[in-house]
């Protein structure tokens, strides 16, 4: 009787012992680890589409004052606006993005920020969930960050190439003076114009001669892709010149101004030969007139 019981219970262990080995074998006993969140993340929005957000989902925005890729909003600003910042050795992005767009930039109080497309990236402190998007067009300055933007807006002095300083008034027209003037740029921050003599949909200044286009090249654009909260997508349009696509706001092709020297921010062209020969452009801005 007693060998019978050893038996049993030799049996007994070694059961259990092959039903444990069998769980590890085929790790239907054990959880995997959690996937790990990327820090920038590509969600898709109803209103806005692809728009950048942190791990957990929480929006992110661009400032049209930051402009010139350097973070303005400070003190108070700062309390509304929270700053994003993710060290470059520990970001990890979603595919679709491209992590040379990425770079960190100082503060003014010598904290660091992480930028995309070089414009700083903020939280808006009254998005409480993650999806929410209640910053974009706050102050028609702020907007929902995203990667297919194919125009952004600054909020910026515009300083022309004689040194003064001059606005964007409330009719479209460039004037003496000093303060921000909302206009258009390019998804990295470089300043956009019209040339008065165009028409709607006719470039009147690019021609054959390279030396010549250098001065005001052409913006470049295949597709419109997204343009900030209240631009009507529809009012922007791509139009062919020498085998080049160039897009056309309310029908004006835009240019850049060579001496900007690809500089985020800077807008000398306004003063170019005079003012109102090549201004930026905003809402404000009348349609071309047709050819």
């Amino acid at each position: 009787m007693y060998f019978l019981k050893r038996s049993m219970v030799a049996m007994l262990l070694i059961a259990t012992m092959a039903t444990s080995c069998s769980k590890d074998d085929n790790d239907g006993g054990t959880t995997p680890p959690p996937v790990p969140q990327k820090t920038v993340k590509v969600a898709t929005d109803a209103r806005f589409g692809a728009i950048l957000t942190d791990s957990t989902g929480k929006t992110l925005y661009f400032f049209s004052n930051d402009a010139q890729g350097t973070p303005t909003c400070k003190d108070g600003c700062a309390a509304i606006w929270p700053t994003f910042y993710v060290a470059e050795a520990a970001l990890t992005i979603d595919s679709s993005l491209n992590k040379a767009d990425f770079t960190t930039v100082t503060r003014p109080d010598g904290s660091k920020q992480t930028a995309y497309k070089g414009w700083p990236l903020y939280y808006y402190a009254q998005d409480a969930a993650a999806g929410e998007t209640k910053g974009d067009n706050v102050g028609t300055i702020w907007f929902v960050a995203k990667p297919d933007y194919t125009v952004m807006v600054a909020n910026f002095q515009l300083r022309g190439n004689d040194a003064k300083d001059y606005l964007l008034d409330n009719t479209g027209t460039i004037a003496s003076g000093t303060g921000a003037s909302k206009y258009l740029v390019d998804d990295r921050g470089l300043t956009l114009y019209k040339f008065a003599n165009d028409k709607a949909g006719t470039n009147n200044f690019t021609n054959a001669d390279e030396a010549h286009n250098a001065i005001w090249p052409i913006y470049e654009v295949s597709e419109v892709k997204n343009v900030p909260t209240g631009f009507n997508k529809a009012d922007f349009t791509v139009i062919t010149v020498l085998g080049k696509k160039q897009i056309t706001y309310k029908g004006w092709p835009m240019y850049y101004f060579g001496q900007d020297g690809k500089v985020r921010g800077a807008n000398k062209g306004v003063s170019v030969p005079a003012p109102n020969v090549w201004p930026v452009f905003y809402t404000t801005t009348a349609s071309a007139p047709q050819p």
